[in-house]
């Protein structure tokens, strides 16, 4: 009996069905997907928290707004991929539920994005001059607040993996 292309390789070339189930690799791939967009999101934040000063050159306004657009994106992916987990992919959404500490992990994770709707806006309105050619003119006080504002989503963002290490291990779960 003939075992249909895609579940050969050159590793197995006969059934490999057994090796890998497709509930397998999708679960896997969801989490992979979750796990590398918390990363991308956090080393965003870092590289915005390094570039952020008063004054910025034309170049480090551009490459602040292209960060805090990769880590918007990214946030999203976070977001969309963990719904996902909850729904499809993960241990099931009564084991997310239920849990105080998931629940506290979706409203650091909501305050974090809360609180980088300050910085976002502030680039925003950095568009206006450099279409205009000009670098934007910000004072040390807003540079020193986004750094601040910064630092408090990458603790809270630094926080996540540890309530999710204290989830997995079955901290929170009633009874």
């Amino acid at each position: 009996m003939s075992t249909p292309a895609r579940e050969r390789s050159s590793y197995c070339p006969r059934d490999c069905s057994h090796a890998m189930p497709d509930e397998l690799l999708s679960r896997a791939g969801m989490a992979y997907a979750h796990e590398l967009s918390f990363m991308v999101c956090f080393a965003a934040l870092t590289a915005e928290r390094l570039m952020i000063r008063p004054d910025p050159d034309q170049g480090t306004a551009t490459k602040l707004i292209i960060t805090d657009i990769i880590y918007g994106l990214a946030a999203l992916t976070l977001l969309g991929s963990g719904i996902m987990r909850v729904l499809y992919f993960g241990q099931g959404s009564e084991f997310y539920t239920q849990n105080p500490l998931f629940w506290w992990k979706v409203g650091l994770y909501l305050s974090a994005g809360a609180l980088s709707l300050y910085p976002t806006i502030t680039y925003i309105l950095w568009a206006i001059p450099l279409r205009k050619g000009e670098a934007p003119s910000v004072s040390a006080g807003v540079a020193g607040r986004i750094g601040w504002v910064i630092n408090i989503e990458l603790l809270a963002f630094g926080s996540l993996p540890f309530m999710a290490s204290l989830m997995a291990r079955g901290v929170g779960l009633p009874g």
